[in-house]
C-alpha cells in the first residue's frame, strides 16, 4: 500500500504546495459543510453499491457504514469538532474522507473508487434543494393559512380597492387578503416544480464520462430517494438548472412577500390607517417616542432584492461556462443557501405579523363608502337601460364634472340634474348607488361579492393540505 504524505484528494503530479492565499481562496468547506448530511447519505449508498461489483467485501461495507454512522453522530453532537477537524479540509468531500481514513485507515480511501467530486457535489446539492423546497413549502402553507384565517375573520368588511394607488371600486377586505393568498399558492406550485427538477441522481456520472465499474445507478438512486437517474453524464456534472429553478421559485416568493409588505406599510400609515401594527412585529424610534414603525414589513420588502440578486448571480455564473463541470460552479451554493435562509425567515415573520395584525374596520368601511367609488356602478346602470357602455362612461364623467362644479357629492345631485345629462336615468338609480349594491353585484366566480368570496375561501382551502387550511 502506498503511503500518502498529505491528506489531499489530489496532488500526486504536483511538486510544490499551493500558494497559501490561493489555497484559502479555493476552499469551500466553510459553506459546503452544510451538505454534510447529504454527503454521508451519498457515501452510504456508494459503499453499498461497491460490494456487488467486487470493490468492497461485505466486511468492508459494514466497516465503512459503521464509520459513516459514527461520523454523522459525532458531527451532530459536537459541531465544534467539525470546525476543528475540518480546519484544513478543502470541501465537504475532503472532510468526510479525512474522517474515514482516521477511523478506518487505508480502507477510507477505497470508498472514492470510480467517483468524482463533480458528481458528488451535484448529487448532494440536488438532495439539499429537494429538502429545502419542502421546508419553504411548509412556510408558505403557514402563511396562506394565516391569510385565510384573517379572510374568514373579516368576511364582510369592505374597503376601497385601488388601481394606480387611486381609489377605484369597493371590494371586501377578505377579497384583498385572498388575492395575496392566491399568489402564494402559485409559489407552492413553483416550489414543487423545482423539487421535481432536482429529482434525478447524477451518481455514476464520474467526472464527465460515466463510471467504469458497471455500478448500478438505478439502485443508488432508489437508495437515496431519487425517482430516476440523470440521462447524460456530461450534462449531469455541469447542470445547475435545478438550482436556477429553486432560486426562481424563491424569487417569486420574495417578490410576492415584498408586494404584501408594501401594502401593509401603506395601510399602517396615518394617511390610510387601515390596520394596527402588532407590537411583536414593530419597532420604535430612538428619537421620537410616539413612533411605531412597520419594520418587519420594511425588512421583508428590502430583503427581497437579495433573493433576486442570488438568482441573477447564478444566471451570470452559468451563462458563459463550457459544457461539463467547471470550478466556477463552486459559486452556486453560497447565494442559494443564503436565499433559502432569508426566505424561510421572511415567511416566518410575515406569517406571525399577519396573524397578529388588527384591522380598523370602521376606517376601511369609511373609505369604501366614498361615492366616487360608485361611478362604475352608475355606468353599469345606464348600460342596463340600453345605453352603450362607452357612451355611458362619458355620461357619468359629465355627471361627476357637474358635481364638482356644484361642489357636491355626485350622489347628492337632484334627479332633474342627472336627467339633463342622461334622460335614461330614473329614480331607481338610487338602488344601484350603494356600497352593498356595488359589492353584491360582483357575483361572478372570483368576484368580490360576499357569496363569491365565501366560495373562493372554500376553493382555496380545498386546494391546500388540511394542515394549512385549518390554521
Amino acid at each position: 500500500m502506498i503511503e500518502r504524505k498529505d491528506n489531499k484528494l489530489w496532488g500526486g503530479r504536483f511538486e510544490r504546495a499551493p500558494d497559501a492565499r490561493f489555497d484559502a481562496f479555493q476552499r469551500s468547506f466553510a459553506f459546503d459543510r452544510r451538505l454534510l448530511p447529504y454527503e454521508i447519505a451519498v457515501d452510504r449508498a456508494w459503499a453499498k453499491a461497491l460490494a456487488p461489483i467486487g470493490i468492497f467485501t461485505a466486511a468492508e461495507v459494514k466497516q465503512t457504514l459503521a464509520a459513516l454512522d459514527k461520523l454523522a453522530a459525532h458531527a451532530e453532537s459536537d459541531p465544534t469538532w467539525v470546525d476543528s477537524f475540518g480546519a484544513d479540509a478543502e470541501d465537504v468531500h475532503h472532510f468526510v474522507e479525512k474522517a474515514l481514513v482516521e477511523e478506518l485507515g487505508p480502507l477510507g480511501w477505497k470508498l472514492h473508487t470510480g467517483r468524482s467530486r463533480n458528481e458528488l457535489v451535484a448529487t448532494d446539492f440536488r438532495l439539499f434543494v429537494i429538502d429545502a423546497a419542502a421546508e419553504i413549502k411548509r412556510g408558505l402553507l403557514a402563511l396562506v393559512g394565516a391569510l385565510l384565517a384573517q379572510a374568514k375573520a373579516k368576511l364582510g368588511v369592505p374597503m376601497a380597492g385601488m388601481t394606480h394607488l387611486q381609489h377605484a371600486q369597493p371590494i371586501l377586505l377578505s377579497h384583498f387578503l385572498l388575492a395575496h393568498a392566491e399568489a402564494f399558492a402559485r409559489d407552492v406550485t413553483r416550489l414543487q416544480s423545482a423539487a421535481t427538477s432536482a429529482d434525478a441522481c447524477p451518481l455514476g456520472s464520474g467526472a464527465l464520462a460515466g463510471n467504469s465499474f458497471a455500478i448500478d445507478r438505478v439502485a443508488i438512486a432508489r437508495d437515496l430517494g431519487f425517482s430516476k437517474v440523470t440521462a447524460n453524464s456530461l450534462d449531469a456534472v455541469g447542470d445547475r438548472d435545478f438550482a436556477l429553478d429553486y432560486l426562481f421559485a424563491l424569487s417569486g416568493i420574495a417578490t410576492h412577500l415584498s408586494r404584501l409588505a408594501e401594502d401593509f406599510v401603506l395601510f399602517a400609515s396615518q394617511e390610510f390607517s387601515y390596520l394596527i401594527l402588532p407590537d411583536e412585529y414593530s419597532t420604535g424610534s430612538s428619537l421620537m417616542p410616539q413612533k411605531k414603525n412597520p419594520d418587519a414589513w420594511e425588512l421583508i420588502r428590502g430583503k427581497a432584492g437579495r433573493i433576486t440578486g442570488a438568482l441573477v448571480s447564478l444566471l451570470t455564473t452559468l451563462k458563459g461556462l463550457p459544457t461539463s463541470y467547471q470550478r466556477d460552479l463552486q459559486e452556486d451554493k453560497e447565494a442559494l443557501f443564503s436565499a433559502h435562509d432569508q426566505v424561510a425567515d421572511m415567511l416566518a415573520v410575515a406569517t406571525g405579523a399577519i396573524k397578529t395584525t388588527g384591522f380598523r374596520d370602521d376606517n376601511l368601511r369609511g373609505k369604501a363608502e366614498n361615492p366616487a367609488l360608485l361611478a362604475t356602478e352608475a355606468a353599469d346602470y345606464l348600460v342596463r337601460k340600453g345605453v352603450p357602455f362607452r357612451q355611458a362612461h362619458d355620461l357619468v364623467g359629465k355627471i361627476l364634472k357637474e358635481a364638482e362644479r356644484q361642489n357636491k357629492l355626485w350622489t347628492d345631485l337632484p334627479l332633474d340634474d342627472l336627467r339633463k345629462i342622461s334622460p335614461a336615468i330614473e329614480s331607481d338609480i338610487a338602488k344601484s348607488l350603494t356600497l352593498e349594491a356595488a359589492l353584491s353585484s360582483k357575483k361572478v366566480p372570483g368576484g368580490t361579492a360576499l357569496e363569491s368570496v365565501r366560495a373562493a375561501i372554500a376553493d382555496l382551502e380545498s386546494r391546500l393540505p388540511k394542515e394549512a387550511s385549518a390554521k
